[in-house]
């Protein structure tokens, strides 16, 4: 599966479009201060986590739509109730030769 915030992919051509994908991850945000890095980097990996929930659910959307790429993927992050990242990503599903 092809991922990419462009419209287009260099090298392939787009020949089908499937529609639009979604993929959303929340994630407890742990109650903690920024004064080191070690918290720093928990809040780095939560993060991450949130962000790779979301786009596994992106990934298996777009293949429940036979699609082989998505393309023009958005990714937005938001804090909800000051407890948990949220993480949601769309693109367009395509097929692309």
């Amino acid at each position: 599966m092809i991922l990419t915030t462009t419209n287009t992919i260099e090298g392939f051509k787009i020949i089908e479009y499937k529609g639009i994908v979604t993929g959303t991850s929340v994630e407890l945000k742990t109650k903690f201060s920024f004064k080191t890095e070690k918290n720093k980097q928990i809040t780095n990996d939560v993060i991450s986590e949130a962000k790779e929930h979301a786009f596994q659910e992106l990934q298996t959307n777009a293949k429940n739509l036979n699609a082989n790429a998505v393309v023009g993927i958005s990714v937005d992050f938001e804090t909800v109730n000051a407890s948990y990242f949220y993480v949601s990503v769309v693109g367009t599903a395509v097929n692309v030769a």
